[in-house]
């Protein structure tokens, strides 16, 4: 069963946003099993809340994505 999990800062998406996430991350794995994969396919985007992550040792925040700092 194919899976990919997508981590994203909290609020950062919209409902139409993760559905394009779901469906294109779908038909990637279908293109590389073929389309047997599909039906099991399994695709999970968590949202992460602010500051609940970080790079180089530093957390980041939604400010400092969008650049407000």
């Amino acid at each position: 069963m194919p899976f990919a999990n997508f981590k994203v800062p909290a609020g950062t998406l919209s409902a139409e946003d993760k559905q394009k996430i779901i469906a294109r991350t779908t038909d990637l794995y279908a293109e590389i099993y073929g389309d047997r994969a599909r039906p099991t396919t399994v695709v999970l985007v968590d949202e992460v809340p602010d500051g609940g992550w970080g790079v180089a040792g530093n957390v980041l925040t939604a400010a400092m994505l969008n650049g407000d700092t």
